[in-house]
């Protein structure tokens, strides 16, 4: 990899703002999905640009929203009392912004996705307890006038769980 030139200039979003969307981010973002704690300094030598480059680049997504270093628990390591998909109908007078934005409150609710097909939302619930997980179906799904219907799928063991940016 140390011998591949990045010429490319960083991409700039409509607003001015840096994006991973050329080869030298995706290789940084790349990096420190690995080490999040890597030095600009070994990833500058890998990559073989110079130190400064990788600090701008870095700065710049960070400015952009476009990349936060955090540390993340492997979720396949910890043992939840509650893990469950659960699909939504959205009920007719209702929005699907206003439902994402309602459940997005919760900080039990650590995914959601507007799909097709039979659900117009897919959520993903994580709780440490299965009191907690009940009550969330009962307060915040089935007695709330904007869900029209609702299809909880439980987890049963959770064999992958990948937060990593998906490359082609």
């Amino acid at each position: 990899m140390a011998s591949q030139s990045y010429s490319a200039l960083n991409r700039i979003n409509p607003h001015g703002m840096a994006t991973i969307d050329d080869d030298l981010n995706r290789e940084i973002v790349k990096m420190l999905q690995v080490d999040g704690r890597r030095s600009y300094k070994e990833i500058a030598q890998e990559l073989n640009v110079s130190e400064g480059t990788i600090r701008n680049r870095i700065q710049s997504m960070k400015e952009a929203g476009a990349l936060r270093i955090v540390a993340v628990a492997d979720p396949t390591a910890i043992r939840y009392k509650a893990d469950a998909m659960i699909g939504l109908k959205v009920a007719p007078g209702h929005t699907i912004e206003e439902v994402s934005e309602r459940l997005g409150k919760s900080a039990d609710v650590v995914y959601i996705l507007w799909v097709s097909g039979r659900y117009d939302l897919l959520i993903e619930i994580v709780t440490n307890d299965r009191g907690n997980f009940l009550d969330f179906l009962e307060t915040q799904i089935h007695s709330q006038p904007d869900i029209a219907s609702s299809e909880t799928m439980t987890g049963l063991k959770n064999f992958k769980n990948q937060f990593l940016l998906k490359y082609n």
